[in-house]
């Protein structure tokens, strides 16, 4: 059964890969590590079947760099999948994959405004009160994944035709208030929205917090890294940044410093630190079924706002950071 499940994740691979990307991160590999290309890439297709990971884990995570040993340590994309899918069941997952069904669910821990497409027309008294009060508006696709189907645009350049007219045209079908992050996030990076992932876990009615990590935009108007962008590890009982900020692209060094703002990354002090770990355990007790949860929160001037839950978080945003498998951690939940 095993072996099936690894041959099927290995044809997932071979058609889903970015090969331009994997090609890139190979010479990156062959010239850090000595290695032969041909070498590498058989290690990498014995790592799919022996370690449960994918082509673009075993560069992430520098298995071309690690002993065996250590290897089993980290959690690969089958591995996550199998366990994401365990923790967060198919049936359950639709109020974190929906953007409006979870605005709606946690609409008590929401504070920006928010409306979907079939709520409103163009003489929308909430649409007009929007645009209004909000300098920026966010116009998201409520399935977008990874920062796609995300753009922020100036309100002041619209009507509220001209908004409808424009999100439909290019799919959106979710408008939010802009959030306006603290002025400390803001200096460290004004390009984005900068949030805090909280992952936590649900275990016999116990939350458990398993990690935070500080996402930071680089010229990008998204966080995640998928887009580019940095993440760095938070100490839970601080909400210190406890270490460099770290790229998914491996040919990129860590940052210790903002690329852009020259701001310092190890030693910032995320603002409001309990009331950020008080929101993510407050939405993990209601999360309808689903125990394994990454939560995106903004912080502002005034307090924290809840962005999203995602339950399919990443397992580079975890890893990476803290350069170290952290399989083990989730291994005692059933």
């Amino acid at each position: 059964m095993i072996i099936f499940k690894r041959i099927l994740y290995f044809f997932y691979y071979l058609k889903e890969s970015d090969w331009k990307l994997l090609g890139r991160f190979l010479g990156y590999a062959s010239e850090k590590s000595g290695r032969s290309r041909p070498c590498i890439i058989f290690d990498s297709i014995f790592s799919v079947f022996r370690y449960n990971v994918s082509f673009k884990d075993y560069y992430c995570f520098r298995f071309y760099d690690k002993p065996r040993s250590e290897r089993e340590e980290w959690a690969g994309t089958g591995f996550m999948y199998e366990y994401q899918l365990r923790m967060n069941p198919k049936g359950s997952r639709e109020l974190l994959e929906n953007k409006v069904q979870f605005l709606n669910h946690y609409k008590l821990l929401v504070k920006r405004m928010f409306l979907h497409i079939s709520g409103f027309s163009s003489d929308s008294v909430e649409l007009n009160e929007m645009l209004r009060k909000s300098e920026r508006l966010v116009l998201k696709g409520s399935r977008g994944q990874v920062g796609k189907e995300v753009e922020v645009i100036s309100s002041g350049t619209y009507t509220p035709q001209k908004l409808l007219d424009y999100m439909k045209q290019q799919n959106y079908d979710l408008v939010e208030e802009f959030v306006i992050q603290h002025n400390d996030l803001n200096e460290l990076s004004p390009s984005g929205l900068n949030t805090i992932r909280i992952i936590t876990q649900t275990d016999k009615n116990e939350v458990i917090f398993l990690a935070a990590r500080l996402r930071i935009s680089v010229n990008s108007p998204v966080d995640n890294m998928g887009a580019g962008n940095i993440a760095a590890p938070v100490d839970l009982k601080t909400g210190i940044v406890t270490g460099p900020g770290v790229f998914s692209d491996i040919t990129r060094d860590s940052a210790s410093v903002h690329p852009v703002t020259g701001i310092k990354i190890e030693g910032f002090r995320i603002p409001h630190w309990e009331r950020v770990l008080e929101l993510a355990g407050t939405a993990a007790q209601n999360a309808s079924g689903n125990r394994s949860v990454g939560w995106d929160i903004a912080v502002t001037e005034e307090g924290v706002e809840m962005i999203e839950g995602n339950h399919n978080w990443c397992k580079l945003l975890w890893q990476l950071p803290v350069n170290r498998g952290l399989k083990a951690d989730l291994m005692g939940f059933k």
